[in-house]
This record gives C-alpha cells, structure tokens and sequence, in this order.
C-alpha cells in the first residue's frame, strides 16, 4: 500500500490538536465534564510519586483547561463508588484511566495471574501462592487496607524504597485485577480493597472482549490520542506486547481504522488516525509535565519537536543542566523553553529556580506568555507568589518588564 506523505509542520499540529492543544480553555475553572472530556482523550494520566510541584496526574489537566479544580479528579478516581469515573492500573506506567477502560485490560490482569508475564512480581507470586492467599483473604475479611495494615506484611527488602512481602503479595493481586485502588491517602498510600467491592457493578457487569479486540481498541485509542505516531509510539502508550502490536496494526490497517504514512523526518513507517484533526496552526500555550502523554515518549518528542529532553531527578546536582523538576512550555505549536519549577508550600510561593531557552528563541518572544502561565499555575497550586530568576535571558527580561 502507498503511504501518504505528511510534512512535518503537519505532524507536529496533528500530535498538539490529538492532545487536545488549540482549543480554547473554558472560561472560569472549567467543570467535572471538561475534566471528563480531556482524559477521554488522552486515555489515561500517569501517576508518579514526586510532588515537588505537584502530583504527575494533576498536570496534564491544567496544561489543557487551565485553573481547574483538582478535587474534581480525586473525585473521579477515588470519591464514592457511585460517582467514580477512574480506576488505577498499569497501563502507561502506573495510571488512572476511564472505568470503561477496564475490560480492555482484563487480559492483562489474566496473564498476571497466570503467571504468563516476566518480572519479578511474577516470580513472587509463582514462589509465594499460599501468602498471597493469605493475604487476599486479609484483604475480604477487613476491608480497605493499607500494605503497613497487614497483620504479618514482613520486613522490607534492601533498601528504605523496598517492599515487604505484605507489599508484594498486595501488588501480585493489584495486577492480578484481584485487588484494586480503594483511595489514597496521607503521603499517597494506596488502599487496597477486593476489586469486586470498588468498581461499580455496571462497570463489572460488562462483557470481556478477547485479547484481539481489547487490544485493537487499546491501540485505537493511542492512536486517536497521538494523531501521527510509529509503531513503537502506539505501542508504548499501553506498554503493549511487540508481537501482539504488529499482528493489531496490521488488522487495524486491513479495516482502515489506521492509515499508513510516511512522515518528513522520521526513520519509521508512521500510522495517521483517520479521523484526526490536521488544523493550519494550533495557538496554545502550556507548561508540561515531564510525564505529560505529549512528551512523555523523549524520542517522539525530539521527532516532532526538535527538543531533546530528559528529566534529572535522578543526575546528581552538580551535571544537571537545566534543573529538577523541568517543564517544557509550549507557545503554539513550538517547545521553545523549560523551567525548573518548585511549590515553596511554607512561603506560599511558586519558586522558578532556573529558566532556559531553546536555541534561536528570542526571549521578549517568550518571557511575557511563560510569565503569565506562571502566574496562572501559581494561582492554580493556592500560592500567593512567583519567584522569578533574575539570570539568564529570560530573568533579565522579566527584571526589565517589572521597571
């Protein structure tokens, strides 16, 4: 089949309109059904424990809509049974995605526990089946509980960040689909509780589709969240199998739910949803999460965006070179800077200890836009200020508009 050629001024709008950059913020803090509407179309927000700024699964919603009202999400994910919109699994990483999501990952949860996935959670669960039991039967005879609950949970293993065996058996029957998410709480400590009595009956009531079919719908859902995207890409949303992808796509392409493109650019034969938006110009303007589904694939954002990024949490203090916790800022459809970013609780204040510009970027061209956003995610976050660098050209533009 021929591939149609797509340049890559047109990719990159297709991948920003996808993510749902371009439209207009809703006036005010938005409400409980645009929130709904973004992870739709995003598919599922990834968690993460580091809250230097703020939660990873914050983020993504107020890059899209703005000042919204973060209770509405924790609402959604872990409020009262009845009025639940998410559930957690591993999905992209550790995720919350839409109740309807979950047949689609049953058989997941199968091969879990069949023991048919790798790792070494599968190997404890092989090696430790009667503890596991134990402590499923812990769990559906107190209810709700939390891994430092457990009658007889173990010591840790190795360092201060290992599990328990209590912790362990936990996560085999999380994956397992056994155990679910019943709420968070304190220093986001997951409460375990039988899936049975977390997820509505109408979501447990719906028919499992076979592997095939869920992993078809999987792939079509990366696929309308992404725009334009590689095999790779597509795979990667839901860390699906390598052999089971290719086999999808291909039946996907036969029934022209994808078509083949070739992108300006890239080394990859690329995938275009066909009812993807291809707008002329996208106006947007947006601080990113590192973990943001735009981004969070580095080498597709280097594709589209000529933006090499890497977050350096982990780099020790003395080679990092643009900071901590360093976001992006899109104006448009160009990443044209990133700022180090941190929420100074005790003084109230949204704390910008570094900020740069990519190459070729004029910083009277970004500093009033990125200012503002700024001033919109301190806003957002409760704080009263924004401490701003007064180094680098950006810090000196922002000095100069002050006088």
């Amino acid at each position: 089949m021929k591939r149609q050629r797509v340049s890559a001024a047109a990719a990159r709008r297709i991948a920003l309109a996808a993510q749902g950059f371009g439209s207009q913020r809703p006036d005010g803090s938005g409400n409980l059904g645009h929130l709904k509407r973004v992870i739709d179309r995003l598919g599922l927000l990834q968690i993460d424990s580091v809250n230097v700024l703020a939660r990873a699964h914050y983020l993504p919603l107020f890059s899209r809509l703005g000042n919204y009202d973060s209770a509405q999400l924790d609402g959604l994910a872990w409020g009262r049974k009845s009025r639940r919109g998410l559930f957690e699994f591993w999905a992209h990483e550790a995720s919350l995605l839409p109740l309807a999501s979950q047949p689609l990952l049953r058989w997941r949860m199968a091969r879990a526990a069949e023991g048919a996935s790798k790792g070494s959670l599968q190997r404890f669960g092989r090696e430790k089946a009667a503890y596991i039991e134990e402590v499923r039967r812990e769990v559906e005879d107190r209810g709700a509980i939390a891994a430092s609950e457990l009658a007889d949970g173990g010591p840790r293993r190795g360092p201060w960040w290992g599990w328990n065996d209590g912790k362990l058996a936990l996560e085999w029957l999380f994956f397992a689909g056994v155990v679910t998410t019943a709420t968070r709480r304190g220093t986001f400590e997951r409460v375990y509780d039988l899936t049975e009595r977390v997820l509505p009956a109408e979501i447990q009531a719906l028919p499992t589709p076979s592997p095939e079919e869920a992993q078809r719908e999987l792939l079509r859902i990366a696929a309308r969240a992404l725009g334009v995207a590689t095999e790779f890409d597509l795979r990667d949303y839901f860390r699906l199998p390598v052999a089971d992808t290719k086999a999808r796509l291909a039946e996907l392409v036969e029934a022209g739910d994808l078509l083949p493109v070739e992108v300006e650019g890239w080394n990859r034969p690329a995938y275009l949803d066909p009812t993807a938006r291809q707008p002329r110009r996208v106006e947007a303007r947006a601080l990113l999460a590192p973990f943001d589904p735009l981004i969070w694939e580095r080498d597709r954002t280097e594709r589209i965006f000529d933006f090499f990024y890497r977050i350096e949490i982990y780099t020790p203090v003395a080679k990092r070179k643009h900071g901590y916790y360093v976001l992006p800022f899109l104006l448009d459809d160009r990443l044209v800077g990133r700022v180090d970013l941190k929420s100074d609780r005790a003084r109230s204040k949204l704390v910008v200890p570094a900020a740069h510009l990519e190459q070729g970027i004029e910083a009277r061209e970004v500093a009033a836009p990125m200012r503002e956003e700024l001033r919109l995610m301190a806003d957002w976050l409760g704080l009263d200020g924004l401490e701003l660098p007064t180094a680098g050209a950006l810090g000196r533009e922002w000095a100069r508009m002050k006088k």
